[in-house]
């Protein structure tokens, strides 16, 4: 008997035929996922894209996905404004990540069933700069970068840009110190192995 309980994952080629922008090699994408707006989605290499994960990227929307990423499982990506993960960025476990918002003051209506005369949305590219993770259950608002090599903790709440090598965390994600810079060692010397590779 088959396994129940097994994840397929879909592959670069059947990625491909499915209508996807673009995607690189060693790609890996849960069959699970949710994926709406596929021919705006970019994917770089050796990218997983794990179980559960929903992807909106509709009409003018559009996700762009570095080298060596990951997305973990019950993420979301709301792509209407564009999201960009450079190369060996990370989310994981229930990241919520919008470029797009409804005005939560009162001064407008809200939801995608009112016409947009009606709503004030603020929308805005987010881009997740090379090496920055993202704690489980994070949530990240629009119109913000996320500076190379910034780390931000488990349920924090990102509402403005961060800046590069810092730990960040909390209700609104605040500095706590640097981040170290030696994984930049481990990344020269993998990419030196993966040249190396027959």
């Amino acid at each position: 008997m088959e396994n129940p309980f097994l994840t397929r994952y879909l592959v670069s080629s059947e990625l491909r035929e499915l209508g996807f922008k673009s995607v690189g090699e060693k790609v890996l994408v849960a069959a699970n996922c949710t994926i709406v707006g596929a021919e705006n989605i970019e994917i770089g290499d050796n990218v997983r894209i794990d179980p559960y994960t929903t992807i909106t990227a509709g009409g003018s929307g559009w996700l762009k996905v570095g080298s060596h990423v990951h997305i973990a499982g019950y993420a979301l990506l709301s792509a209407g404004d564009g999201i960009e993960m450079e190369d060996f960025s990370g989310i994981s476990q229930g990241v919520r990540v919008y470029s797009r918002t409804d005005d939560y003051t009162g001064k407008a209506l809200t939801n995608p069933t009112v016409p947009a005369e009606f709503t004030q949305v603020r929308g805005g590219t987010v881009r997740l700069g090379r090496h920055v993770i993202i704690g489980s259950g994070t949530v990240i608002l629009p119109r913000l970068t996320i500076g190379e090599g910034t780390s931000v903790g488990a349920l924090s709440l990102v509402t403005k840009s961060l800046e590069p090598w810092g730990v960040y965390t909390g209700m609104p994600a605040t500095r706590l110190k640097a981040r170290s810079q030696a994984l930049l060692e481990k990344e020269q010397a993998f990419l030196a192995t993966l040249r190396r590779a027959p």
